[in-house]
């Protein structure tokens, strides 16, 4: 054991620990359309009860710290569109989709360690009603939930809850900024920690005047409380949260645990996660504490060799129509009217160019090769963006 007065460089410093998450949706095709026809592929099953306990206790076996649930509120529907579900539809690809809370407390249940990260978006929910369900969720999780916290990006989802458009990005994060101060107060605030007192010999299950109201009154949202559920074992579940833009940067720093962020090389992702923690200390919070994961697929064999011909085996399972369909729904821009061997760098669509530009410089292999259609096509088809 290293003494007290050894110089601090010959003390050794502790490991880092690699957190794992997987990356699921409840969906037949989440990130790699067409992968759901593959024999040993089962999330055509999405919507059974036992895939997902069966896959959150392989997880959890094998020393996965959390299960990331994606989701979305609409569908895809940009490609050869506007408004058509139809190659999205075909190809599952995150259509359907079905709510991802209500498989959680059948997993915890089904498993001892592995934490399920849910995403639910500020835009679309009452602060309120949010607050109750993840309550309820943590109760019989046992304080093994979080909340991916997003705020929604398809016009397909907004034209669904009654809106003739999106609200604009940096006011989807100020409406989400005061929802999260509703939901800390329900949490936080509301209910004292002996207000439950549960004696069975005076009939009292609760104390009044342990639990009050938080008499919000804000810009978006008026919630007088107090919170419906007691304080379940976390009280606010673990916040996880993804967003790269300044205006999803500076919420991330101020109010998540871990991130989520996407880059082919680590110096891509170093400049998000630089200005991450910048921003997170500028809050007066510990920069350290606030947990960085990265997207990655991994196809794993014996040998490079035999890698390469897995890879090559599970494209060719992948659905064309489907990545293309994605790619609609994540850029906003429908590539159907373009030739397959048109080079869109030369396009006149600054958001593809700007895609296309990133994607040369850092994917692997595609020095010198020219981006079509039909390569953004196989580039999306495993594993995505």
């Amino acid at each position: 054991m290293a003494s007290s007065n050894e110089p601090e460089a010959l003390v050794p410093k502790p490991k880092k620990e690699l957190l794992l998450n997987a990356f699921v949706m409840t969906t037949p095709g989440h990130l790699s359309p067409g992968l759901w026809k593959h024999p040993r592929n089962r999330t055509d099953e999405y919507n059974k009860l036992s895939f997902w306990t069966s896959l959150a206790q392989l997880l959890d076996a094998g020393g996965f710290h959390a299960m990331f649930i994606a989701d979305t509120l609409g569908p895809y529907d940009v490609y050869k569109g506007p408004a058509n579900v139809d190659p999205a539809l075909a190809a599952g690809a995150q259509f359907p989709v079905n709510d991802p809370l209500y498989t959680v407390p059948a997993m915890a249940a089904a498993t001892k360690n592995l934490i399920f990260g849910v995403t639910a978006s500020t835009t679309y929910d009452a602060p309120y009603a949010m607050a109750r369900r993840f309550s309820t969720v943590d109760h019989l999780a046992e304080g093994r939930v979080a909340w991916n916290i997003v705020t929604s990006y398809l016009e397909s989802a907004a034209r669904n809850f009654g809106l003739e458009t999106q609200i604009e990005h940096d006011e989807r994060y100020r409406i989400a900024d005061e929802y999260m101060d509703v939901v800390y107060k329900l949490w936080e605030s509301s209910w004292r920690d002996d207000a439950v007192i549960r004696d069975r010999e005076k009939g009292q299950f609760a104390v009044p005047g342990r639990v009050r109201p938080i008499n919000h009154k804000g810009k978006y949202f008026q919630v007088p409380g107090p919170h419906i559920s007691e304080p379940s074992p976390q009280r606010t579940p673990f916040l996880f949260q993804a967003g790269t833009s300044k205006a999803g940067t500076e919420f991330g720093a101020k109010h998540a645990e871990a991130v989520f962020v996407g880059g082919q090389l680590p110096e891509l992702v170093r400049k998000s996660v630089d200005a991450l923690r910048s921003t997170a200390k500028q809050f007066g919070r510990d920069p350290s504490h606030i947990k960085v994961f990265a997207g990655v697929t991994v196809i794993v064999d014996e040998t490079d060799e035999k890698a390469q011909a897995k890879y090559k085996e599970l494209l060719s399972y992948g659905d064309r129509e489907g990545a293309l369909a994605l790619f609609g729904g994540w850029t906003g821009t429908d590539l159907s009217p373009f030739s397959d061997d048109e080079d869109l760098v030369l396009v006149d669509r600054p958001a593809v160019r700007s895609i296309i530009h990133r994607w040369s410089s850092t994917v692997p292999g595609t020095e010198g090769l020219t981006w079509t259609k039909s390569r953004i096509a196989e580039f999306l088809s495993i594993g995505g963006m």
